[in-house]
């Protein structure tokens, strides 16, 4: 394995810890430590700030598939942040069922 490929490599794990950390905030995993699902939308919006800081510092530096890696991965956490966040948001209909469209 070359250097740049091992640095792709490396950064992509990056990435994927990020995202792993990030979508156990937002409770869509577990916390492997206590075994039970946790949210915490101020760490998720953390992680998620973070990654967009990674991607600001790291323009032009990135190969097409990392850049495009990087920014799928942002995406999709943002995506479910606000699904999250509208969750608390969205009162609870009057029969205990989801809101009805």
């Amino acid at each position: 394995m070359s250097d740049t490929e091992k640095d792709a490599a490396l950064f992509m794990g990056l990435i994927l810890m990020f995202h792993a950390a990030a979508m156990q905030h937002l409770g869509k995993t577990k916390n492997p430590l206590s075994d039970k699902v946790e949210r915490s939308l101020e760490q998720a919006q953390f992680v998620i700030d973070t990654l967009d800081t990674l991607q600001k510092k790291t323009k032009g530096n990135l190969t097409d598939e990392e850049a495009r890696f990087l920014t799928n991965a942002i995406k999709e956490l943002k995506l479910n942040y606000v699904e999250e966040l509208s969750k608390d948001q969205d009162p609870p209909s009057a029969d205990g069922g989801e809101k009805k469209e």
